[in-house]
C-alpha cells in the first residue's frame, strides 16, 4: 500500500513533501529538468521508499499509481477484516465463555496488549524511521556510524550534536523523525527511576 504522506529530496535538499499525487509531480518535474542529483522518495512517516515508475509522461505516471481500493462489505466504517486465528482447544472454550463472544475478546486482549507496548513500539517506529532516512540520504556521510550508535542508544544529546554539521533540510526531516524516541526513551528512565525509589 503506498503511503498518503510522502517527502522527496533533490541529493540533499527536500524537495517536496505532501500527499503522494503531489510530491510525485516534483519528483517527475525534477527528472524532466534534466537534474543529474540523486532522488529519494520516501514515506515522509517511516521513510520506507516509495516506488514509482517515472518512465513516460507525467499524466502518464499518475495513472499508475495505484489508488486506495473500495471498502468491502460488512462493519467499514470500523474496519472489521476476516482472517484465520489458530488456538489450542482450551483457548476456544475460554473465548467462548466470554461475553460477546470470541471475537469481541479477540479484540480487547490485542487493545491492551497494544497500549501495554504502545511507548515502546512508538520509540522503536521512531528510531527505525530515523535511521533508514539517514541511511539512504547519510549514509556515506561524516558521523553516520556515531550518530546511528547514538540513535540506537538513546542519546538524544550526542545524536543532535553529531549530526549538527549535516545539511539543514536533512537534519530537519531526521530530528523530526528521531526525537520521539529520545522522548519515550526519557520518560521511560524517569519512571523506572521512580519505581526503583519507592
Amino acid at each position: 500500500m503506498l503511503p498518503t504522506d510522502c517527502i522527496a529530496f533533490l541529493g540533499t535538499e527536500r524537495l517536496a513533501r505532501g500527499p503522494l499525487i503531489e510530491v510525485v509531480r516534483a519528483v517527475k518535474a525534477a527528472i524532466d529538468s534534466g537534474s543529474e542529483q540523486s532522488i529519494a522518495l520516501l514515506d515522509s512517516r517511516t521513510s520506507r521508499p516509495v516506488e514509482i515508475n517515472f518512465t513516460g509522461t507525467e499524466e502518464e505516471v499518475l495513472q499508475r499509481i495505484p489508488r486506495a481500493a473500495p471498502r468491502s462489505a460488512g462493519r467499514p466504517k470500523l474496519g472489521v477484516v476476516a482472517r484465520e486465528v489458530t488456538l489450542l482447544p482450551r483457548h476456544w472454550e475460554w473465548l467462548a465463555s466470554q461475553p460477546g463472544g470470541a471475537s469481541v475478546a479477540l479484540r480487547k486482549l490485542v487493545e491492551l496488549a497494544s497500549r501495554d507496548a504502545s511507548g515502546d513500539d512508538a520509540r522503536r517506529e521512531a528510531r527505525d524511521a530515523a535511521y533508514r532516512f539517514m541511511h539512504e540520504l547519510m549514509g556515506d556521510a561524516p558521523g553516520f556510524e556515531e550518530a546511528s550508535r547514538a540513535l540506537f542508544a538513546g542519546d538524544g544529546e550526542r545524536f543532535r550534536a553529531l549530526v549538527a554539521a549535516w545539511p539543514q533540510a536533512v537534519r530537519a526531516h531526521l530530528l523530526e523523525l528521531a526525537e520521539p524516541s529520545f522522548v519515550a526513551a526519557g520518560r521511560a528512565g524517569a519512571g523506572g527511576a521512580a519505581r526503583s525509589s519507592k
